[in-house]
């Protein structure tokens, strides 16, 4: 379950981040974006499968998975944005497949939108993407991060175990759980777990919510129906706001879909870029 490596390094105007490129040089080029608080780990069984035919590009985003973690470090959908931004410049894609996935969406929206960042096609994945969000448990740990901080490590590990665990569907393999636990973990990864919390600012997708009508990129919308961290209505609500946008529901799937589903995410993104130019 630990194969999942990230070999390359960029170093961001947030910090080093590390990625990875699968699948020939001469497939058409596919970036994924994972969500919070997981990592590129989540997407490992999707990214394989499209590097078939695609030059997948995966990366943990500053302060996440294995990327750089510090003190003071700016995580924030802003910085996030603009770190998606530059990785694009830095690998030569001008204009890739672009695959997001909760809090991943918003980072490729805003760098679509406010960046100038163009896309042959998006595909979001249950992602934050429309006010409100955040749930009790979120808002109260952004409130009081550094208290939260200071949680003995045991304590910390059970609470992270068990909010990654409440994504809702089938439930996740224990060893896929510890996989995406581990990051958060220890002297640099406790702090960064309530750090990116603290950071976690509604008025990022604010900003540009009322620009999704200018979308123009062929756009699929996939949301697993059991998604316990963002009701599947939010699916709808922006699948109705996206021009054109294709509406792919994926039944028996909670908020981390890669997991839950993988083969019927992959087959519905497949049927998706088969069909974009």
């Amino acid at each position: 379950m630990s194969a999942w490596q990230l070999p390359e390094s960029y170093r961001s105007g947030s910090g080093t981040v590390r990625w990875n490129r699968l699948g020939a040089p001469d497939g058409r080029p596919l970036v994924l974006l994972h969500g919070t608080p997981f990592s590129s780990y989540v997407w490992r069984a999707v990214a394989r499968s499209l590097a078939r035919d695609h030059q997948v590009f995966v990366w943990d985003m500053p302060g996440y998975g294995m990327s750089e973690k510090s003190p003071g470090q700016d995580v924030s959908l802003a910085a996030q944005g603009r770190v998606f931004t530059e990785l694009l410049d830095h690998w030569g894609l001008a204009e890739p497949l672009v695959v997001a996935h909760d809090f991943g969406g918003a980072v490729a929206l805003r760098a679509h939108l406010l960046h100038d960042a163009r896309y042959r096609a998006l595909a979001l994945v249950d992602p934050v993407a429309l006010a409100p969000w955040g749930s009790p448990f979120f808002r109260l740990v952004r409130e009081h991060a550094e208290v939260f901080e200071q949680l003995p490590p045991a304590l910390h590990g059970a609470l992270v175990r068990e909010y990654v665990g409440s994504t809702g569907g089938p439930g996740l393999h224990p060893a896929v759980l510890d996989q995406l636990v581990l990051p958060w973990l220890g002297e640099s990864g406790q702090p960064a777990f309530y750090r990116q919390i603290a950071q976690a600012d509604q008025r990022y997708t604010d900003e540009i919510q009322d620009r999704y009508t200018r979308i123009g990129v062929p756009t699929l919308i996939c949301w697993g129906e059991d998604d316990a961290w963002i009701p599947v209505a939010k699916g709808r609500e922006l699948a109705a706001a996206v021009p054109g946008a294709r509406w792919e529901p994926i039944a028996q799937a909670g908020h981390l879909v890669q997991e839950d589903a993988p083969a019927e995410l992959t087959a519905a993104l497949l049927g998706f870029l088969r069909d974009v130019p």
